[in-house]
């Protein structure tokens, strides 16, 4: 199976899923996505992330994330690692209950933000549990209509920000804009490898990566930079450490 690429620098944004070993479920009870929340709320606290959205499906769940401090490895390890342990712990388990590492697309945040978000929100609507997204209380849609400013898991104020100044209108503008998207494609759909953005911003990512003798036959490092010399893929040794974990 080739490897995905891990990319990280200030300010990555990133669409982020974690699936079930053999997609087998990751959730039992309530009381286990809770158990989530409780782990994001903490490594937010930890790490200095953003979390812009999130759903909790049975056997996968998706985040919305914005990494300031160029640390996605550490945070998803953490996540993953944490939850991991409870799961395991209380239901007497001893096998891996992800399949192997998360997946992470580096996203073009001026584009697809709003896209992401609603593609997040619409997930349990997509997959047949609910008929409306409010309905179902395992993402932060609910967060997004309900929620008081800077009192939410998510944060919400950038996105909402973009309908309107005025909370109540943007809650109702973003609810039309989610609505209006249950048969869209994903905008996952339009990446390159994990990199989700047009030329322009694959290029300025491409900046950031080395191609070393074990991950020049990386297919992914082939199929992104299809447009440029493999001479001119390089990472940035400046004082912000970008780097590929």
């Amino acid at each position: 199976m080739a490897r995905q690429l891990r990319i990280e620098y200030e300010g990555g944004f990133y669409h982020v899923t974690s699936r079930g070993n053999q997609r087998q479920r990751i959730f039992w009870s309530a009381r286990d996505r809770e158990r989530l929340k409780m782990v994001l709320e903490r490594t937010k606290e930890r790490y200095g992330y953003l979390l812009h959205a999130y759903v909790f499906m049975s056997n996968h769940y998706h985040l919305l994330m914005e990494t300031p401090h160029a640390n996605l490895h550490q945070i998803m390890q953490n996540i993953n690692t944490s939850y991991t342990v409870f799961v395991n712990k209380k239901y007497d388990r001893f096998e891996h209950l992800f399949q192997g590492r998360y997946k992470a697309f580096i996203v073009d945040k001026d584009k697809y933000l709003l896209a992401l978000s609603r593609y997040i929100h619409l997930n349990p609507v997509r997959a047949g549990v609910v008929k409306r997204a409010e309905q179902y209380r395992w993402s932060s849609y609910q967060e997004y209509l309900n929620g008081r400013r800077g009192e939410t898991l998510t944060d919400t104020d950038e996105i909402l920000g973009l309908f309107s100044g005025q909370r109540s209108v943007a809650v109702r503008k973003y609810k039309e804009f989610v609505e209006a998207g249950i048969k869209g494609e994903s905008p996952l759909s339009e990446a390159m490898g994990s990199i989700l953005g047009d030329e322009g911003f694959r290029g300025g990512v491409l900046k950031f990566l080395r191609v070393t003798p074990d991950k020049a036959g990386i297919p992914e490092i082939r199929k992104i930079g299809r447009t440029r010399e493999i001479k001119d893929i390089v990472i940035y040794k400046g004082d912000v450490h970008k780097n590929i974990s």
